[in-house]
């Protein structure tokens, strides 16, 4: 029974290699997705990941597909961006959602301009989707201390980022902290999206981040529990998404993205806080 799901792993070191990269991704991005849920930034997210593309693509051009060197040029381009949409919102009265839409739309236009322009087919999938088969040690290193780097920060600003999701307005009056934790916030989301690219690509990289966090909110609602479900999802997610891109010879990344939508779609319908259980309770309260 366990053998479809688990014998690739053993069999193939590309594969085992893909799984730890996965693994320490789902890990490391699920509080990172929850609190963009909680604080309605889920789109931000978005915005993010395709707004690193300019600096992948202008790293691609010096040194082709190394991973350090994408990797700082990534991290350049995800601040760069962070920055100033947090500069348009605070002096131009713009809603930071727009001001986002707005920097990753040029930033995304600009990286895939720079990339077609100069590289191969091959080299512009990779950059877009992802190489999760190719990982190489530079890869899972950054992987590791982007991770690494993004727990610890979590773990640094946690009280006044629960706080500012509860209240934003009663952290203001008593503290400033907020406003750090917001900035520090968008800079660990950058960090996570930088690690996850180098295995999902920029189109992708978010997915990890978002599905599983969206999935977790129908099956808990303690912060915390909610976080250890976003990430057993995306374990789960990845395990299944590469056996199954494996076995019938599909490409990884896309099909660690669909295994994590199927989730969220039975979620969606089965889980506690879902569809159908939420039109079921009313029933028994009234039969009680």
């Amino acid at each position: 029974m366990w053998n479809p799901l688990v014998g690739p792993f053993f069999e193939d070191e590309a594969m085992r290699r893909a799984l730890a990269a996965t693994i320490i991704l789902s890990v490391a991005s699920a509080p990172v997705g929850v609190f963009l849920l909680l604080r309605r930034m889920s789109l931000v997210g978005d915005a993010l990941s395709h707004a690193i593309l300019p600096g992948v693509a202008v790293a691609f051009l010096v040194s082709g597909m190394a991973a350090i060197p994408m990797t700082v040029g990534a991290t350049v381009a995800g601040l760069a961006v962070a920055v100033l949409a947090g500069f348009v919102t605070r002096y131009a009265q713009q809603r930071e959602d727009s001001s986002f839409a707005a920097f990753y739309l040029i930033s995304l236009a600009l990286g895939v301009l720079i990339v077609s322009a100069k590289a191969g087919d091959l080299e512009l999938e990779h950059v877009l989707f992802g190489n999760i088969m190719s990982l190489t040690d530079d890869s899972l290193m950054v992987i590791g201390v982007t991770s690494t780097l993004g727990l610890v920060g979590m773990a640094v600003i946690w009280r006044p980022l629960v706080a500012e999701c509860l209240d934003p307005q009663f952290l203001r009056s008593v503290s400033r902290s907020g406003r750090w934790a917001h900035l520090t916030f968008l800079v660990l989301a950058v960090l996570s999206l930088v690690g996850a690219y180098q295995a999902m690509g920029s189109l992708l990289a978010v997915g990890l981040m978002m599905l599983p966090a969206a999935t977790a909110q129908f099956w808990a609602r303690r912060l915390e529990n909610v976080i250890l479900v976003a990430a057993g999802t995306g374990i789960l997610s990845s395990l299944a998404g590469l056996s199954i891109a494996y076995r019938y010879a599909l490409d990884p990344a896309p099909s660690i993205i669909l295994v994590a939508g199927a989730l969220y779609a039975a979620s969606l319908l089965l889980g506690r806080r879902g569809v159908l259980l939420a039109r079921l309770r009313p029933a028994r309260h009234r039969t009680a």
